[in-house]
């Protein structure tokens, strides 16, 4: 995923992977390359500079945790409230069409999973997705 980003990314942002052995998740697997390729264009996109986007899968509890992370300009506070609603955008005129991440957050809630964010102004954004892990069937006797 992050390979096919790459060639959408100005050559001044580095990406960086950083990935865990992960177990199955049930999933619509196009649907959630759309949801990383767009999180890593936007951290991209965040960027004014010469900066990084980080890629990290992991495990937490039952759930894995895919952090897409950027060292851009963070999201203003008076934004934050709706960078999940259908048509917001910061973008300039012809450039966003405010359907980025309403479809990101979408597809996540479809999957049961949950997506979040932690963001710092001058330092950078995290979004956070959280998919289901599948669960072994118990053994019948």
């Amino acid at each position: 995923m992050a390979y096919i980003a790459r060639s959408a990314i100005p050559n001044r942002v580095k990406v960086v992977e950083e990935y865990g052995e992960l177990p199955l998740v049930e999933c619509n697997p196009s649907q959630l390359n759309q949801v990383f390729l767009n999180l890593i264009n936007n951290a991209a996109q965040a960027i004014p500079g010469d900066g990084t986007v980080t890629v990290r899968s992991l495990v937490e509890g039952e759930r894995v945790r895919i952090d897409v992370s950027d060292t851009g300009s963070g999201i203003p506070a008076e934004v934050q409230p709706r960078i999940f609603d259908t048509y917001f955008t910061t973008k300039p005129a012809g450039e966003g069409t405010g359907l980025g991440l309403p479809i990101v957050k979408s597809i996540v809630d479809e999957h049961g999973g949950e997506i979040r964010f932690t963001t710092r102004q001058g330092e950078g954004t995290t979004f956070s997705v959280f998919l289901p892990v599948v669960l072994p069937e118990p053994a019948t006797a």
